[in-house]
């Protein structure tokens, strides 16, 4: 078991990295938690992310880094303030997911997976937020929006920029 004196993230989420090695019979099995905790506090995973996790799992960069690119939801660069994911799924592919993507692709000029220049918002299509009753959907940080018409995003977008989030 390592022990990690000078550690990258807060004495919060370092005691509860602490935790959570305890409460699995593997200790490898914490490993996406503490990814998604982790690019929580930090913005994304980084190298000293990277570095001071597998510390923590004893388990070499290489089998942390071969976890974090297999998954999506894990970034390896800096996301926007703002990081909306827009789902292009089947359902919301059918009730527009496309033109919203598209719409937010327009209305901040940038693609996918890619970040405004001042660092406001990134974007980024997604397969699945679990929306499909209301489609077309997204989800700006972890807050979900539905039953999307470009309009819509306007607004939602609008209240994100004034810094007043979500209207």
């Amino acid at each position: 078991m390592s022990t990690i004196t000078n550690t990258i993230f807060s004495p919060e989420l370092a005691e509860r990295f602490d935790k959570l090695v305890t409460i699995y019979p593997v200790r490898r099995s914490a490993l996406i938690p503490m990814l998604l905790y982790a690019q929580d506090e930090v913005g994304y995973v980084s190298e000293a992310v990277i570095q001071e996790i597998a510390k923590r799992l004893d388990l070499f960069d290489l089998e942390v880094r071969s976890v974090l690119s297999y998954y999506s939801m894990l970034r390896t660069k800096p996301a926007g303030k703002y990081n909306i994911q827009v789902c292009t799924n089947i359902s919301c592919m059918l009730r527009g997911g496309y033109e919203i993507l598209d719409h937010c692709k327009s209305k901040l000029g940038i693609g996918h997976k890619q970040t405004t220049a001042d660092g406001q918002f990134s974007l980024e299509e997604v397969e699945c937020i679990g929306a499909c009753c209301w489609a077309p959907a997204m989800q700006v940080n972890y807050d979900f929006h539905e039953d999307l018409t470009p309009a819509k995003v306007d607004e939602i977008l609008a209240g994100y920029s004034d810094g007043k989030g979500a209207k």
